[in-house]
């Protein structure tokens, strides 16, 4: 058991599995984006955008995993995708701030879902226009991980990431869209979804106007 174990785990499997998860405690475009769906749709109006976001981390954890390093050599290509997500934060956070000026009603025909193929995009745009995800990654394969991974070792951590990404992002969405805190929310809804939404539009002015890495 212990020798199956150590096929699949890195020694350093650990460190890398600490940073990540500390990471995620610190909130960004996609915990708003979450928070601002989930607070008035539940878990139903939210969960396709979570699978959505782990898939775009999946897929940066994949390129991490190729070596792929193109990001850090044109910082151009770098630059585009931060003017690109800047784009669509600001799009996100002003329909979300549109949103929370709507009444408080938590009926299934007022607060209906939105679409899952249209939940899964708003997610995968949301992570795969943040180029810090490719950046994060790609630091965390290379600096922790180290070229004596094994490819199994590095998929298994791959694999654990994105599941943890999507863990992490449904259970915010469980908690908030739960009947009860639903309920305890209902009456600062619109404060949540504008403050969601506001939050998104900083951000996207921060992209802009940070200088390039």
């Amino acid at each position: 058991m212990a020798q199956i174990l150590a096929e699949f785990i890195a020694p350093t499997f650990p460190a890398l599995a600490l940073a990540h998860f500390m990471a995620l405690l610190s909130p960004g475009p996609d915990f708003f984006l979450v928070v601002g769906h989930a607070a008035r749709r539940g878990l139903r109006g939210a969960v396709f955008i979570c699978l959505g976001i782990a898939l775009g981390n999946a897929l940066y954890i994949a390129l991490a995993v190729s070596g792929w390093s193109l990001i850090r050599q044109w910082p151009l290509l770098y630059r585009c995708l931060e003017l690109a997500g800047a784009g669509y934060l600001l799009w996100v956070g002003w329909a979300l701030v549109r949103s929370g000026r709507q009444p408080a009603n938590f009926h299934l025909n007022a607060a209906a879902p939105l679409a899952a193929g249209r939940q899964l995009l708003t997610g995968l745009a949301s992570a795969l226009l943040n180029p810090k995800n490719a950046i994060f990654y790609l630091t965390l394969m290379t600096t922790i991980m180290g070229t004596a991974a094994s490819l199994k070792q590095q998929l298994f951590a791959g694999a654990w990431m994105a599941g943890l990404v999507f863990a992490w992002d449904a259970g915010l969405a469980a908690a908030i869209g739960h009947p009860v805190v639903r309920g305890l929310l209902s009456r600062r809804l619109t404060l949540i979804e504008t403050l969601a939404g506001a939050c998104l539009m900083i951000m996207a002015g921060l992209l802009v106007a940070v200088p390039l890495l």
